[in-house]
């Protein structure tokens, strides 16, 4: 079956912990809100997430905000390359949940992937994740109308974040989905309320359920389903 496009990232290097564990590293820690590097500052650490969400987004120097990725437990944020470029200045990750983290440095994470063929395979699946998300968030959705483009991102992030019923997505404001889709909140109210209407979703702060998949499902685009 292919793989679909997700925004959340997470239990994709679970399996290695024990060995980032067992290299040279620094447990540390990150309270709601906080930044895992400064406004401005290119990457100098990666971690791997043992706990917790992170939002990465870009903040265009016009004022617009447009997140990019979540990134949760059992994952390793930011991916691991050699050279530095001029748009990471202008990438921003702000813990959405307090965050347990173990950090590496450029230098110690570039001996581990040197040595562990494991943790290589795991990074060039990482990033083609992350490039099929951008192509699909910058290409396929592009040509969506704006009601397609939210339904899609409702659908993604159903399957991607589930809670024990699977049909529960929480702490997303209608500002968070604005900046995703790249529209404007109008936009997404106006969305949101015909979705209600037509009994597809409920609302409340901070809280989308769906109450009718199988109705959301049909308003989405075929590249977004996985049958």
């Amino acid at each position: 079956m292919a793989i679909t496009p997700k925004y959340i990232f997470a239990e994709d290097f679970r399996d290695l912990e024990d060995y980032f564990l067992s290299c040279p590293h620094k447990e540390v820690s990150f309270e709601k809100g906080d930044y895992l590097w400064k406004p401005g500052e290119p990457y100098g650490r990666i971690h791997y997430l043992k706990t917790g969400v992170v939002q990465n987004y870009l903040e265009h120097e016009m004022g617009y905000r447009k997140i990019l990725s979540f990134h949760a437990g059992g994952t390793v944020f930011p991916g691991f390359h050699y050279q530095n470029y001029k748009i990471e200045e202008s990438l921003l990750s702000q813990a959405l949940t307090p965050v347990e983290a173990l950090e590496f440095t450029m230098a110690q994470f570039e001996t581990m992937f040197g040595e562990n063929e494991a943790l290589r395979h795991h990074i060039i699946e990482w990033y083609s994740a992350y490039v099929n998300l951008f192509i699909y968030d910058g290409a396929h959705q592009e040509f969506n109308s704006s009601l397609v483009k939210l339904c899609n991102l409702l659908y993604l992030l159903l399957l991607r974040e589930p809670d024990e019923q699977g049909q529960r997505l929480y702490n997303l404001t209608q500002e968070a989905l604005a900046d995703i889709l790249g529209v404007s909140l109008i936009n997404v109210t106006r969305n949101l309320t015909k979705l209600r209407k037509a009994g597809i979703i409920a609302t409340s702060r901070k809280q989308i359920t769906v109450i009718d998949a199988e109705r959301l499902i049909t308003l989405c685009s075929g590249e977004t389903l996985s049958f």
